[in-house]
């Protein structure tokens, strides 16, 4: 509670509990500014409690009954979704599986039971994976981020002209 005429109002409103309904009213019985506020928020409060709420005519509330059964009900939007991005996201899950698991087999060694020789997949990785085959991957990467950010936004922009 900020100021004393919220104290007041809900003094009036019986929304205190006891500590603090014993506090407001000494300040009342201490202070005259308060009291006199006090007085006026609680002659505020009888004439609030007087007066009559009028209610809407039926015709009125028939009309607007009415008027809001002719809008048309709101239809759930339905976004088309382009198959070559599926595709492209899917295909992109698979290599990436496919990688990770040649990763594994290059990794491990493999033996054959009975066959005592030592099965290994043995190419020099460092070779062929170097900085500028992974800047290059990079490279590629945010030039694909790019155009799909783009695309994205125009067709934002596109649904925003629309409107």
């Amino acid at each position: 509670m900020n100021t004393i005429e919220e104290q007041l109002w809900d003094y009036i409103d019986g929304n205190l509990d006891a500590a603090q309904a014993i506090a407001i009213k000494e300040k009342i019985d201490t202070d005259a500014e308060v009291k006199f506020q006090y007085e006026e928020l609680l002659r505020f409060n009888n004439a609030f409690d007087k007066m009559e709420f009028e209610e809407p005519s039926m015709s009125f509330t028939r009309n607007v009954m009415e008027s809001i059964a002719l809008e048309p009900a709101p239809i759930a939007m339905k976004t088309k979704v382009d198959k070559k991005i599926i595709y492209g996201i899917g295909s992109f899950f698979v290599l990436s599986l496919l990688m990770l698991f040649g990763y594994v087999l290059y990794n491990s060694n493999l033996t054959m039971p009975g066959f005592d020789q030592k099965v290994s997949f043995d190419f020099n990785l460092n070779q062929h994976i170097t900085p500028a085959t992974i800047y290059s991957f990079l490279f590629a990467d945010l030039v694909i981020g790019l155009i799909f950010i783009d695309q994205l936004l125009r067709g934002r922009l596109a649904q925003i002209k629309k409107v």
